[in-house]
């Protein structure tokens, strides 16, 4: 006879059935399941289905978006439509302030990373600057207004593409960086041609796909962590 199908989850019921399904069978007609060997053997057979059952259930529902429980599945998900998850954002804030006694140069250039340290709640924040900031000195004072700094740490990272390898991906080190501050530089080794520079998250992704398989270019990747 044909195996009956299973449509229960709980285990009681899958053992159940197993049991109504041998005592079908002519072979095993007035035997005791109870207190046979036998029983054990179904026990394991209704514990494998259960398991492998809710298993199953479990994946399935993470391929879908309305049934995903899962962070890194749902991100999967969504990418597929286009959409790329907000990460977690910097706390920002503009500063303007002036820097006096200079007289021996025409500018004055703010360098990249760490410019100014703030405390609240007995806590320190460190904020940063993610591009150098030039300003020209007039009478000997620089003025820099409305500077747009950065709650955290400025990091770099720096990735070979090599345009043979299929599907290259370059994975950021640090998970609670800010995207809505990465920049990527690419460097053309081979070629002297000036740095570009991608603000989209999502060309990243598809870059490699567009380099000359014969040159090798440098990735670096800046952002806010």
């Amino acid at each position: 006879m044909a195996f009956g199908q299973y449509v229960n989850l709980d285990y009681d019921q899958i053992k159940s059935s197993i049991r109504d399904y041998l005592r079908a069978n002519t072979n095993f007609t007035d035997y005791d399941f109870e207190g046979s060997n036998l029983s054990i053997i179904i026990d394991a057979l209704a514990y494998n289905t259960y398991t492998t059952a809710y298993n199953t259930n479990m994946a399935a529902n993470e391929c879908f978006l309305d049934s995903a429980t899962l962070r890194e599945n749902v991100v999967a998900l969504a990418r597929n439509i286009g959409y790329v998850p907000r990460s977690r954002r910097s706390a920002r804030a503009k500063i303007s302030f002036t820097v006096d006694g200079l007289s021996e140069t025409s500018t004055l250039t703010i360098n990249s990373g760490i410019i100014c340290n703030g405390a609240g709640d007995n806590t320190n924040y460190i904020f940063c600057i993610p591009e150098d900031i030039t300003t020209p000195v007039t009478e000997g004072v620089a003025e820099f207004n409305n500077v747009e700094i950065y709650e955290g740490n400025f990091v770099s990272q720096e990735f070979t593409v090599d345009s043979s390898l299929f599907n290259q991906r370059y994975i950021l080190d640090n998970s609670f960086i800010d995207t809505s501050t990465i920049k990527v530089k690419v460097n053309h080794l081979q070629q002297r041609l000036p740095p570009s520079h991608i603000n989209k998250l999502t060309i990243l992704l598809v870059l490699h796909q567009h380099l000359h398989p014969i040159f090798y270019k440098k990735l670096k990747m800046k952002g806010m962590n």
